[in-house]
């Protein structure tokens, strides 16, 4: 009892001690909006905390100051840039007691899940702290004698970034700290489910760590309200946005409206875990485990479908189901805890009707969690065939349907018969055999003998088909975040052939 009125406290003193609740060119202040924001717990809704929300016109100073900072930091030293933005890595990590524990309140994060998020966070900070001294342009040959093509590879400007709740630490600053590193300013709309953890948190740490006036802002308020307007705006030339699909495929369509913006969507998901005969099944219950059920599957990676061939199927199911029992479920302010809230009772609500069109379409129900408030535990279905809701639908729950494969080939096309195509992983003792089903699968990542939630800061993050465009982390920022311009250099014009 001890441990959860600790962490529950050191939480509220934190929100309490926020300044106010937004960040505009590097001041501290209230926004102009009629709503509110609010500042809750995800295990019941508690409020901690309200603000007054942004609007639009917080939204043109947040735009207006970073387009003042921009051209100056973009001219400052690639060393003193990367100083900025290594201090930044070194405040998170002092400051991880305390943010792990926003995230576990705030965003009902376990405690593994919240120092999960939070090292990288950190991982993703300190690789950006390498980029301004990886950027590079090249020197081209040219068809015209005493000519030179130069491309220089520059900031964009600045850079829109929308933020969701699942990952709100670490899936805004994914895209802020290479942004800055990069000579951009940055204006960030968090969810409003974590405006802390997914912005205010941010701004503290980057004010911290000196970075100039006006290069980061942190608006949160209503998507109804700012949402449109903010993309819309004339004045970011990049937005990068992580969320669902369709409010993404919203978001690249007003993109390309008026004022053309460059865009990195990274969108919904409907992973599959294969399982072929010969994989070792206690590695693949492992991995789809972990898959399945960390931070109760609200993950875009997560595991939505089990794919397993008949010759092991039965067997699988059944160690599956009972490595499913053990899981912890409860309030993650407990340490033990593994599966903890749905974040808010709209997606609670999601996740319920999803379970039981499951049962009403005729899935076999071998696992069945206890619900309490927003707590769902597991929920384990075989006898899942592919016109099920819970096999097309993203879950973003704590779910899972397995299906039954005749052989290495039907399971590969049930993987791929989806909408999406972020992760996947496959269970063999063949690695080669693994690499070859691997890439066939349309999707941006597959892992073998793995589960499908991994994040490595310096290796590309990213989807196909509908779950996305573009690709994060690693020499994927460095490109997006960046622009290229062709200078042609000549000491002096020729002749014309006219």
């Amino acid at each position: 009892m001890t441990t959860t009125l600790t962490l529950r406290d050191s939480v509220t003193e934190l929100v309490h001690n926020l300044q106010a609740g937004a960040f505009i060119g590097g001041q501290w202040k209230e926004g102009a909006s009629n709503r509110t924001i609010q500042v809750t717990t995800a295990i019941n809704g508690a409020e901690l905390r309200t603000f007054t929300g942004s609007s639009t016109s917080d939204v043109d100073e947040a735009y207006a100051e970073a387009v003042k900072a921009q051209e100056a930091w973009a001219k400052v030293s690639p060393v003193e840039r990367a100083a900025v933005i290594s201090r930044a890595a070194d405040i998170l990590e002092r400051r991880r007691p305390e943010i792990t524990a926003l995230l576990r309140l705030e965003s009902g994060s376990s405690a593994l899940k919240s120092n999960i998020e939070v090292s990288a966070a950190i991982g993703i900070t300190r690789e950006s702290a390498t980029f301004p001294t990886r950027v590079h342009g090249t020197i081209q040959p040219s068809a015209f004698p005493g000519k030179e093509n130069r491309v220089y590879r520059e900031a964009r400007g600045v850079i829109g970034v929308i933020s969701p709740w699942n990952f709100p630490l670490h899936l805004s600053v994914r895209s802020v700290s290479p942004a800055l590193a990069l000579g951009n300013a940055v204006v960030l709309k968090p969810a409003s489910d974590t405006p802390v953890s997914g912005g205010l948190i941010i701004a503290e740490v980057f004010e911290e760590a000196g970075l100039p006036k006006g290069l980061l802002s942190v608006v949160p308020g209503a998507g109804s309200e700012i949402g449109d307007y903010f993309v819309q705006h004339p004045v970011p030339s990049m937005i990068s946005f992580t969320g669902s699909t369709p409010v993404g495929q919203r978001v690249g369509a007003l993109a390309a409206q008026g004022h053309m913006k460059h865009v990195a969507l990274e969108l919904g998901g409907n992973a599959p875990v294969i399982v072929l005969e010969d994989a070792d099944l206690d590695g693949a219950v492992n991995g789809a485990l972990m898959a399945a059920f960390l931070h109760q599957g609200q993950i875009c990676m997560a595991a939505n479908r089990i794919i397993v061939d008949e010759k092991v199927h039965d067997e699988f199911v059944e160690k599956f189901a009972n490595r499913v029992k053990d899981l912890r479920v409860g309030d993650t302010q407990d340490d033990a805890v593994l599966v903890g809230p749905i974040i808010n009772d709209d997606q609670f609500a999601s996740v319920i009707e999803l379970i039981d069109s499951a049962r009403n379409q005729g899935a076999r129900e071998v696992f069945t969690g206890q619900i309490d408030g927003r707590i769902i535990g597991p929920h384990v279905f075989s006898d899942v065939t592919e016109d099920m809701s819970i096999a097309k639908d993203e879950i973003f729950g704590p779910a899972i349907g397995i299906l039954k494969a005749r052989d290495e080939t039907e399971a590969l096309r049930m993987a791929n018969n989806t909408e999406f195509g972020l992760s996947s992983a496959v269970f063999t003792r063949d690695i080669e055999r693994g690499v070859r089903f691997a890439r066939g699968i349309k999707a941006g990542m597959t892992h073998i003998n793995d589960s499908t939630v991994n994040d490595e800061p310096n290796i590309m993050f990213g989807g196909e088909k509908n779950s996305g465009i573009g690709r994060f982390n690693g020499e994927q920022a460095i490109d997006d975040f960046t622009t290229l311009h062709w200078v042609g250099v000549r000491a002096e014009m020729g002749p014309v052939p006219f």
